[in-house]
């Protein structure tokens, strides 16, 4: 006799889930060896820029998902960029120091982008031949019938 499973659903707190597709993307990105820890320096390195900007990622995602359910979520508070000009100076700043990093990463990025390009084409090129086989067999097929 089996027992069902209980109704009970919980619910996921407003910008949580934001913060776990972000830990997600970065730990896909980077493959660490020993994800809790490089969840607990992604984390670190998340509050430090949230202490400096005064801007909260959570709550902003928790906005942007809430906009498609409540359009009222961006009328009560402007992006960071908007809303204060300090904000912005002290982003622009941390801009700055993360440029080295950007400028490495950036070389890798090229030589992901031509690799996928190369994988395009070629899948594209086997697409080709794959059709240009198929309309082959088929005039021999028509051929054949016909005699």
């Amino acid at each position: 006799m089996s027992i069902p499973f209980s109704n009970t659903h919980y619910r996921i707190p407003q910008g949580f889930g934001n913060l776990l597709e972000g830990l997600t993307r970065e730990i896909l990105r980077e493959q660490p060896d020993n994800i809790p820890a490089f969840a607990a320096a992604y984390f670190e390195n998340l509050l430090e820029k949230r202490e400096k900007t005064n801007f909260d990622p959570a709550e902003w995602g928790a906005k942007v998902d809430d906009r498609f359910c409540n359009n009222h979520a961006f009328k009560e508070a402007k992006p960071p960029e908007e809303d204060a000009p300090e904000k912005v100076r002290s982003q622009e700043s941390t801009k700055e120091e993360e440029v080295p990093v950007t400028a490495l990463s950036s070389e890798e990025d090229e030589e992901k982008r031509e690799l996928a390009a190369v994988n395009i084409q070629a899948a594209f090129r086997g697409h080709l031949a794959r059709k240009l086989v198929k309309n082959m067999k088929s005039v021999e097929s028509e051929k054949e019938e016909k005699m």
